[in-house]
Order: structure tokens, then C-alpha cells, then sequence
């Protein structure tokens, strides 16, 4: 990565291909990580960015990128080790100030060369311009040593910062490194294999066990076993039968299979996602937002202040030393780089995006890191969101004395011919038995099925059915709130299964945990019937719900909730039917919704595992992220403003400068990676 030595920071280019200056912030927030930047020419036009550059250097710090600064720690360190411990005659003059200029250049050149980039656009208050001056002065007055060692410890400061941008983007291209690289398509009579960007929609793609699918398509062939875990975090392989939709980023696990192509490569879910991605920081947070807008004034203020450091006293000291004076105001010059705040502010919210990215969480910029601490309101759906959003068998009851193991194969050999979804939850329970053949099948159309089996006369379905065939079912079946399945057999009731949607695993701790984070005011809000709402919510311990709502009647509750100006509002659900109150929450959490183009535009987190406890990590990385730039915040200006007032009164050297400058920004840095390496529950 060579670009971070010959350039400090990376050059983007415009769409023209001019070189534009860019400053530290914008490298962090504005530009597109390289480790993860996508290989299309349409993307290269739409950000402006030098990807080709990007692909030059990779996605790694080699020790090509240590190199110059090796260099300039050797010849300093040889140049005060001959100076100052073996005191040799030859080493003054010319010799002298050619063996420093030597060891300043390799860190010194690149950042010369951007501050003449800054200034041919008309930016003079850059950190190149400063560290330029400062060290050139601190030449031109004879303290070699000094102008050397400021510029190594930035250039050392950079590659720190370069590192831990590194490992920020790496936990990123961990979870999002799922972009296959070929397809196989259908041309010619024949497949072949090109770039998935060349793909277009209709054309039919073929995927061999172990590949990743390419693009969004629905799939051709009758059945298909996948693997979404990169994409889902759900360990479980899908069941995907003929005509459903299949997502880029799977993997196929059995058979081969063929998939007709619904979206280009660049409009694929994964795609979108790995743009959003990208481009979250550009989001800037309002404390971002106000330190650049205090940078842009308080550089030019140093500036002028540095200069009457030099030449007011002339007037005023009755001794006064010109040499003496432009040390004083070099020294100001250095101590005033807002390095460390420009450094470490974007580096910390950068850190904060690559930690939630890292545990299945995607801002949309780093504004909602600050929105998500705000938080005193918490709406949500339930299915999905609280709930697993499929049918699974929760009670058995059988009226006779029949074994539960017969009921239910007479039960699963009608159920085995239906397609509908609770058909498909009761064949899910375990059996050792072979199930009988089920003869004579007939469903009646809102009610059930009827059919034989081992000579029986078998009724499977609702109370409609069962009265249909003069079958008296027990009253007490009225008042379960669950979808039931009744049978009767050869005219006699004897039993049902209750269906419910099954709570998340971490549903009922996530509720509470929430509480705990400082989110008293927890609302349900759900299309279901608003019994079950009820029973789930009481489940929950949720005080507040509501079921039988349509999406406008949802959006109308959360809008009441946001009449009182004091409540910050989030709002969780399956960025689908929610998209309205998604748009409309102060914070839109889609639950579980990757594959959803509704949830990749509208919600402002993304939430890929699919766990509602994921909100509460959530809250607990952004409050983590702020105290740490606030930390910054203050360590950067108290600091700088202690050695500012020495280096003013002739107390601070260049070396305390060095310090407070650089010093400062590498302890920014270093505060601000921790939030890579802490654990998240």
C-alpha cells in the first residue's frame, strides 16, 4: 500500500480524472474503502474514486508502506548518535544539513507535495501546509533534528491511523466478502462462464454445488438447499422449491441447479448492500459535522496567532531575538495541527460502523450511531421481528385414548398431499414410523381436507369442516387463540394440533435488556389478530400493543407516539409491509429483511442476524463510539491548549510540540481502535 507514503493520503480523482486534494476526514468517510471496493466501471463513474489505484496497492499495509519512515527513524537517529554522543568533527555544515535534509524527505516530500496540491486549489489552512511551514522554519533556523522528527512522527502517525482504517475495513469485508466472481450462463447452446456485471435479466445461470449464486433470480429448477448464513446469519439451510426467489451470496449445497436472473449484478441485495457499506460515513453525525466546521476556523486563527507570535513582540520586548521568536511561533504552528481531532473523530465513528458491521449490524451512516444512544421509545412488529415468522406445532391434544404417535400419522398422511404452510409445520414432527398412504384425497376450499387412510374415513381441518360432516367439536376449542387443526375420524372428534409462530430464542431477554439500556416505553404494534398480539406481548412483558393493523394504521400509532416532541422513536420490523413507519420512526430497524429492497432503501439499520437482542449491541457500540470521541475530543484540546500556552511563553520545545501534536493523535488513534477489539454481547 505505497499510496499512504508517497501520498499520506490516498489521492481520489474526480470524473474527469483530475486529482482532487483529499483531507483526512474524506479519505476515512467519503471515499470508497478499497479492501471492499466493487470491480464495476459504473461505480468508478458514480463515486469518483481510483479503484484501479486501489487494486494496485491491495487491501494490506506492507512493509513497502514502513519503508520511508524507516529510513528518515535511521538517518535521525545515526545523525544524533554522531552529533551528540560521538561528538565528530566532520559532522557540521554542509555535511550536517545534507544528512538531515536526507533523513527528512522520504516522510517530508509527500507531505510537501500535498500541501502544494492543497494550495493550487486554493486551500491554504491545510495539515500539509502547517507541518510544511513549521518544519521548513524550524530548517531554516537551524534546528535539523526537530523539523525531522515532526514530520516522522506524523508520517508514523499516519500509518497507524492507515491501520487501523485497515482493520476497521476488514471486519466489513469479513461479513460482506460473499460477491462471487464468475457465473455461469446460458449462451450459445451451451454455459459458459463470464463476469456476473455482464449478466442480464432473463438470461438463465447455472450454480454447482458449493457456489456462491451470482445474482437474484427465482429459481428454474424444482428444488434447491442453501446456505445464507453470510448473508442471514442463519445456520440453518433453506428449503427454496421451484418459482421462489433465491438470493445473491447463497451458497448451494445439493445438486446442481439453474436460476432465471430478476436483477442486474449492480442492483442484486448483496450489491446494494456492499454500496451502503461503503458509503455509510459520508453520513456525517452533527459532532463530526461541528468539528470540521471548527477546524476550517481555528486553522486560519492559529495561523495569523503564530505570526503575531513572531513579530508583535518586536514592538513590545526590548530584547527581542527574531530567531528566538519564529522557534516560539514554529512551535505554536505545530501544537495548533488539529490532527488528532481530525484524525481520530472520523477514525472513531469508522470504528463504530466496522465493530457493528463485524456483529451483524449495518448503520446507514454514522448520524444514526449518535440518533440510536437518543432512543426512549422502542415500536415494534412482531412477526419476525419478536416472533420466527413460521407455523411450528405447539400443542397436541387428543380426546380418545389413541397413542399420539397414530393420531398423528393419520394426521401427516393427509397432511403429506397439501402444500399449504401449517401442512408443511405438522410434517415437520418426528416420527419412527413409516407414514401410511392416504387414498381418496379431497380438499374442500377454506376448510381442510378429507380423505382414507389404512380404511379409515379421515377429516382434517377447521371447525367448518368438522360441522360440514356433523361432527360435534368441543366449545372449548373457541377460545384458542393459536390457528388449530382439528381431526375426526370416521365421524368422531378426536383430537387437534395447535399452530403458533414460535418466539426468537432470544425474544423474551432482548425485552429485557432493552429496558436495562435506558428504553422504558417498549409499544407492539402488529397486522396479526390482536389476540395473539395480546398473548405474546404479555409474554414479553410488553405493557403496550396492538394487533389488526394495517401498515397506514401503524404508521398513524407511531406518528400519536411522536406528538410528544420529548420521545425519540425507533422502530423494528421486517422493512416490507413496514416501510411506511420505517421512513417515519426518528431510527427505521429492519429485522431480519437483507432480501429486501424496501429495507436496504428505507431503514436506517439493518439488521442481518435476524436476533432482536442484536438492538440492544446496537445501542451499546454507538454509546461506546461517543464516549470514545469524546474522549478524543477532550485529550486533543486540553493537551494542545496546556503546550499552546507554554510554547507561547518560551516553555515548550519542538519536541513538546511533537507531542502535543502527533503524540496526541496516535493516543486518539489507539483510543479509538479499542472499539475494534471489544466484545458485544
Amino acid at each position: 500500500m505505497n499510496d499512504h507514503i508517497t501520498h499520506p493520503h490516498p489521492p481520489v480523482y474526480d470524473s474527469k480524472g483530475n486529482l482532487i486534494c483529499c483531507t483526512l476526514e474524506e479519505k476515512i468517510d467519503g471515499t470508497t474503502p478499497p479492501a471492499i471496493a466493487p470491480r464495476t466501471d459504473q461505480h468508478h463513474e458514480r463515486d469518483g474514486h481510483d479503484h484501479s489505484h486501489d487494486q494496485r496497492h491491495g487491501g494490506a499495509l506492507g512493509w513497502k508502506a514502513y519503508l520511508p519512515a524507516m529510513i528518515s527513524l535511521v538517518l535521525l537517529l545515526s545523525g544524533l548518535a554522531v552529533e551528540h554522543l560521538l561528538k565528530l568533527e566532520f559532522f557540521k555544515g554542509w555535511i550536517k544539513i545534507l544528512w538531515y535534509t536526507l533523513a527528512y524527505l522520504p516522510v517530508g516530500f509527500p507531505v510537501m507535495k500535498e500541501a502544494w496540491e492543497a494550495l493550487r486549489k486554493g486551500e491554504v489552512f491545510t495539515e500539509f501546509f502547517l507541518m510544511s511551514i513549521a518544519t521548513i522554519g524550524a530548517f531554516a533556523i537551524g534546528e535539523y533534528p526537530e523539523g525531522v522528527a515532526v514530520m516522522l512522527f506524523y508520517a508514523i502517525g499516519e500509518l497507524f491511523q492507515t491501520a487501523a482504517v485497515k482493520r476497521a475495513k476488514s471486519n466489513i469485508k469479513a461479513l460482506l466478502d460473499v460477491r462471487p466472481n464468475t457465473a455461469s450462463v446460458f449462451r450459445n447452446g451451451g454455459y459458459e462462464s463470464v463476469e456476473p456485471e455482464s449478466v442480464k435479466i432473463g438470461e438463465t445461470i447455472q450454480i454447482r454445488v458449493g457456489e456462491k449464486i451470482p445474482l437474484d433470480g427465482r429459481l428454474i429448477s424444482d428444488k434447491a438447499v442453501l446456505n445464507s448464513a453470510a448473508l442471514t446469519g442463519e445456520s440453518k439451510p433453506l428449503d427454496i422449491q421451484k418459482d421462489e426467489k433465491v438470493m445473491a451470496g447463497s451458497i448451494n449445497l445439493e445438486g446442481v441447479i439453474e436460476v432465471k436472473v430478476e436483477k442486474l449484478f449492480n442492483d442484486s441485495s448483496i450489491a446494494r448492500i456492499l454500496e451502503l457499506v461503503q458509503n455509510a460515513t459520508s453520513r456525517k453525525s452533527k459532532t463530526e459535522l461541528l468539528i470540521r466546521r471548527l477546524a476550517k476556523i481555528y486553522t486560519p486563527i492559529v495561523v495569523y496567532l503564530a505570526i503575531g507570535i513572531c513579530f508583535l513582540p518586536y514592538f513590545f520586548v526590548s530584547d527581542y531575538v527574531f530567531v528566538e521568536w519564529l522557534y516560539r511561533a514554529l512551535i505554536f504552528l505545530v501544537i495548533s495541527c488539529p490532527c488528532a481531532l481530525v484524525i481520530s473523530i472520523p477514525l472513531g465513528y469508522f470504528g463504530g460502523l466496522g465493530a457493528a458491521s463485524k456483529n451483524g449490524l449495518l448503520f446507514k451512516g454514522a448520524t444514526y450511531l449518535d440518533q440510536i444512544t437518543k432512543v426512549n421509545t422502542l415500536v415494534m412488529d412482531k412477526t419476525g421481528t419478536v416472533t420466527k415468522g413460521v407455523f411450528k406445532i405447539k400443542d397436541i391434544v387428543i380426546s380418545s385414548k389413541m397413542p399420539e404417535a397414530e393420531f398423528m400419522n393419520l394426521l401427516m398422511a393427509i397432511e403429506a398431499k397439501s402444500t399449504h404452510p401449517i401442512a408443511k409445520a405438522i410434517m415437520e414432527y418426528s416420527t419412527d414410523q413409516n407414514l401410511p398412504e392416504a387414498d381418496e384425497i379431497e380438499e374442500i376450499a377454506g376448510k381442510g381436507l378429507n380423505g382414507v387412510v389404512q380404511g379409515k374415513r379421515i377429516l382434517v381441518g377447521n371447525k367448518n369442516l368438522m360441522q360440514q360432516f356433523g361432527i360435534n367439536v368441543p366449545p372449548a376449542t373457541d377460545d384458542i387463540l393459536e390457528s388449530i387443526v382439528m381431526v375426526g375420524i370416521d365421524g368422531e372428534f378426536v383430537g387437534y394440533v395447535t399452530i403458533a409462530d414460535e418466539l426468537k430464542d432470544d425474544a423474551m431477554q432482548s425485552i429485557k435488556r432493552i429496558h436495562e439500556v435506558g428504553i422504558q416505553e417498549v409499544v407492539m404494534l402488529s397486522g396479526d389478530k390482536d389476540s395473539i398480539t395480546q398473548q405474546v406481548a404479555n409474554e414479553l412483558g410488553i405493557k403496550v400493543a396492538k394487533g389488526g393493523l394495517l401498515p397506514e394504521d401503524k404508521l398513524n400509532e407511531v406518528e400519536k407516539i411522536k406528538e410528544d416532541e420529548s420521545k425519540i422513536v425507533a422502530f423494528v420490523g421486517d422493512g416490507i409491509n413496514d416501510a411506511p413507519v420505517l421512513a417515519a420512526s426518528d431510527v427505521g430497524i429492519a429485522m431480519g429483511a437483507l432480501g429486501s429492497d424496501v429495507a436496504i432503501e428505507t431503514a436506517d439499520v439493518i439488521i442481518q442476524t435476524d436476533q432482536p437482542s442484536k438492538i440492544v449491541t446496537g445501542i451499546n457500540i454507538a454509546k461506546s463510539t461517543q464516549r470514545i470521541i469524546w474522549q478524543n475530543i477532550a485529550l486533543a484540546f486540553g493537551v494542545k491548549i496546556i503546550v499552546l500556552i507554554l510554547g507561547a511563553g518560551g516553555l515548550a520545545t519542538m519536541w513538546e510540540a511533537v507531542f502535543a501534536d502527533v503524540g496526541v493523535a496516535l493516543l486518539a488513534i489507539l483510543n479509538a481502535v479499542r472499539l475494534q477489539r471489544m466484545q458485544w454481547n
